[in-house]
C-alpha cells in the first residue's frame, strides 16, 4: 500500500475516534475515488498517482468554490472550503512562484530548448519534477512566456 493511501486509512480512523463525522465524510469520499480508480484500472496506485487524485479532487472543489462564492452561496461555499482545507492536508508543500520560475528556465536552459516546439518536452519533465507541488497550468504559462521571448 502507498505511503499517501495508508496515511489517509489512519487519518481516517482516527477522526472517526475523535468523532468528526464531516471529516471522516471528506476523507472516506477521497478513498472511494482512489479505490474507485484502482478498481477502473486494475492496479494499486502509487503515491505519485494518488497524488494525482488529491489534486484532481482540490481542483473540482476549488471550481465549486468560485461558483458558490460567484452565486453568493456562502454556505456550500464554506463545505467546499472545509474539503480544500482537508485535502490540502495530504498534499506536499506547494513551491513559491520564484521556486517554480527558477525550476523553469533551468529545464529550458538544460533542454536547450528555443521555441514553442519544444513546449511538450520541457513541460513534460516539469510536471514530474513538480507532481503535486506546483499548479500545471501555471508552469504552462511560465514555459509559454519563456519560450515566447
Amino acid at each position: 500500500m502507498s505511503q499517501l493511501k495508508q496515511t489517509l486509512s489512519d487519518n481516517i480512523k482516527t477522526s472517526m475516534k475523535a468523532r468528526e463525522l464531516e471529516r471522516v465524510k471528506v476523507l472516506r469520499n477521497v478513498q472511494s475515488v482512489v479505490k474507485q480508480i484502482e478498481i477502473d484500472r486494475q492496479t494499486e496506485l502509487d503515491d505519485a498517482q494518488v497524488l494525482e487524485v488529491l489534486q484532481k479532487q482540490l481542483k473540482q472543489r476549488q471550481e465549486s468554490l468560485t461558483i458558490f462564492t460567484e452565486n453568493g452561496r456562502d454556505d456550500l461555499a464554506t463545505k467546499e472550503q472545509f474539503e480544500i482545507d482537508i485535502i490540502n492536508e495530504f498534499m506536499p508543500k506547494q513551491m513559491s512562484d520564484d521556486e517554480i520560475s527558477a525550476l523553469v528556465n533551468a529545464e529550458i536552459a538544460e533542454q536547450g530548448a528555443t521555441s514553442m516546439r519544444d513546449m511538450g518536452s520541457v513541460m513534460g519533465v516539469l510536471k514530474t519534477k513538480t507532481a503535486g507541488r506546483a499548479d500545471p497550468a501555471l508552469i504552462s504559462k511560465l514555459v509559454k512566456e519563456a519560450l515566447q521571448g
